[in-house]
């Protein structure tokens, strides 16, 4: 089955990418893989505090993904599953198309502010011609109303 990797971060857009994926899968018979990943240099250098810190991120990951799975299967009957990996998201990012190839589609979300569409959109963007798949970039202002009446 084709599958959409959406990723799973802290960024208001991340809801529109959500949203867009799950919509897609519905109306195509396609699942939802959602991507998280964990920066490793955000657990400092003291080993115990690193692996309770990073068993911490994962509870807080695992918690938001029930968020979005529970709308995904009650709404659109699509049931996500969940990835965590651990590095750079970009790198991790990549290394998750190469290694499924049942994903078809990644979906990412575009922040709306001055700064730019968000440091993923961008990194992806430059390497979107080397990628196996094409990339969804989803505007991160896009109305719930306009998601569904394009999906």
């Amino acid at each position: 089955m084709r599958k959409f990797l959406v990723v799973l971060d802290d960024t208001r857009e991340c809801l529109n990418a959500m949203r867009f994926a799950a919509l897609r899968a519905a109306h195509t018979g396609a699942g939802v893989q959602i991507l998280s990943v964990i920066r490793p240099e955000e657990f400092g250098t003291w080993m115990g505090v690193a692996d309770l810190m990073r068993e911490e991120a994962r509870e807080r990951i695992v918690a938001h993904f029930e968020v979005f799975a529970k709308w995904m299967r009650d709404k659109q009957g699509v049931n996500p599953e969940l990835v965590i990996r651990e590095g750079d998201p970009v790198a991790e990012i990549l290394a998750q198309v190469r290694e499924d190839p049942q994903i078809g589609v990644l979906v990412l979300g575009a922040g709306s502010e001055k700064a730019g569409p968000g440091p993923l959109v961008t990194a992806l963007s430059k390497n979107a011609g080397n990628l196996p798949i094409p990339i969804t970039i989803v505007p991160g202002d896009m109305s719930k109303e306009r998601l569904e009446e394009i999906t």
